[in-house]
């Protein structure tokens, strides 16, 4: 099946309400990392596309109507576009694997939480205290108001693209913001389908736009200054970019980045437990995930067992193809990305590690982004591979002396996205969690609830996104002091 085949206009973008050709003529190739094989092909914009973009979002900001209705009257306009997306889950789901070799068999799920974002900021926004009036001794009648901040830059990532743009312009949309979709130039096609079904619900023009486009271009868009807010998920060298450009002229952003997350085993913890959970996990979107347990802290007396079993199930998962039901991991997303994880196995090697298993190429798959799961042992916190973020199926296993010593290694990273506890004992989970310096704890596996707040600490970002503190992101408090009650603030 080619779902890109059932869009309508992917030689074009949408600005302004209104599908238009690219300034330059170019366009993005998508490619099957299953086949390396060409998939789509797609408009690019260039830096001409993205201020055209700018000005469309901020002609619907500024003139309105979308930031002066009423927030039931945004919801509305929401609950048609979460009907029209609901109707497109089974493409969104075909373009993600074909795109990236996300595993068919993980699709649904993601776009069904994909969508969901936009569903629970529908039900936010329907108790959210837009409005309150408060007591003051400065006036008769106080009151604190949320409203939009403006012009947003939602820039998602290629890992899954669909749940994460979803999840940025949930709360932009519900806020009262207008909206520029960059997603990146290997995996647009979920944003298309969110374009068609923005136009299909009948959002007014401007609100949302789509320009896909390469790093400048999208640097282009982050620069120009009727851009009020980013919402930005990558990597951490590119957040501090953004950092820097919104700090220039105080713009707002929020930004998910990157992690390097561990995974500390408990004595009470057996070693095939040990070995399921984190050679399981691993498997997730191969690696490619920013809150991937990769470092794995465990006792030093048993450092060798749990090495051991951990390399045995690995060796056991099957590699394949994303559309075979009997794959449990497929491809890496990309070239660069292959070469970027290999290029990581060669420096583990020679900063002294101990490769158990993996680190190539599987032998029976001679097309395609393949990697086999990989497991270094006797590793150093202090090393590359436990210190930056490889985004592939790569586990480092880091000896400690007691839990003191294993809280003390898991925090010696710049990064602070997630992390884990693995032991049946949940008041000593509890205890750990706590003194682990990270956005989010899970006692024994990696889990995460994208319905509760998401981010990180350090440079694993600022903000969070999900409930009503992702949505505060997307507003700006005024306070307005009053003789009297006006007759009906909206």
């Amino acid at each position: 099946m080619n779902a890109a085949a059932t869009l309508r206009h992917l030689d074009c973008l949408f600005i302004g309400g209104a599908w238009v050709a690219p300034n330059s003529g170019r366009q993005l190739t998508v490619v099957s990392p299953d086949s390396e094989q060409v998939i789509a092909r797609v408009a690019e914009a260039d830096e001409v596309d993205m201020d055209r973009a700018v000005d469309a979002a901020r002609k619907a900001f500024d003139e309105g109507p979308w930031p002066w209705m009423s927030p039931a009257e945004r919801i509305a306009a929401m609950t048609r576009l979460v009907e029209a997306l609901r109707k497109r889950e089974p493409e969104l789901a075909a373009v993600w694997s074909q795109q990236m070799g996300g595993l068919a068999s993980f699709a649904p799920g993601f776009v069904a939480r994909g969508t969901q974002n936009l569903q629970e900021a529908i039900d936010l926004g329907k108790t959210f205290p837009f409005i309150t009036r408060a007591e003051s001794p400065a006036a008769a009648a106080a009151y604190i108001v949320h409203e939009p901040v403006g012009v947003v830059a939602a820039i998602a990532p290629w890992n899954v693209p669909y749940m994460i743009m979803a999840a940025k312009i949930a709360p932009a949309l519900l806020s009262g913001c207008s909206v520029i979709m960059k997603p990146s130039p290997e995996t647009p096609l979920e944003a298309y389908i969110i374009a068609e079904c923005a136009e299909e619900a009948g959002l007014p023009p401007g609100v949302i736009n789509l320009v896909p486009g390469h790093r400048e271009a999208a640097d282009h868009l982050v620069c120009n200054p009727g851009v009020d807010k980013v919402s930005f998920t990558g990597s951490t060298v590119a957040g501090k970019r953004i950092a820097e450009v919104c700090g220039s002229r105080i713009a707002r952003y929020t930004l998910e980045l990157g992690g390097k997350s561990a995974a500390i085993v408990l004595d009470d913890y057996s070693t095939d437990d040990v070995a399921n959970v984190l050679s399981g996990a691993i498997t997730l979107i191969s690696g490619q995930v920013c809150a991937m347990l990769t470092r794995v802290i465990v006792p030093r007396t048993r450092h060798d067992e749990i090495a051991d079993a951990i390399a045995t199930a690995m060796q056991k998962i099957r590699i394949g193809h994303s559309d075979d039901p009997e794959s449990q991991m497929g491809p890496l997303a990309m070239k660069r990305q292959l070469e970027r994880v290999e290029g990581y196995i060669e420096k583990g090697r020679q900063e002294g590690a101990s490769l158990v298993t993996g680190g190539g190429r599987p032998a029976s798959l001679n097309r395609g982004y393949f990697f086999e799961p990989t497991l270094f042992a006797n590793v150093r916190n202090n090393m590359t591979i436990a210190q930056e973020e490889i985004f592939g199926p790569v586990l480092s296993l880091i000896p400690c002396e007691d839990v003191d010593d294993a809280i003390r290694i898991a925090n010696e990273s710049n990064y602070g996205l997630n992390g884990s506890v693995l032991t049946h004992d949940a008041d000593a989970a509890w205890r750990v969690a706590r003194r682990v310096r990270t956005g989010n704890v899970g006692q024994n596996g990696m889990r995460n609830d994208f319905s509760l707040p998401f981010g990180g600490y350090k440079q694993s970002g600022v903000g969070r996104e999900g409930t009503a503190q992702g949505l505060m992101h997307y507003l700006e408090t005024k306070t307005i002091l009053l003789d009297a009650a006006p007759a009906e603030p909206v």
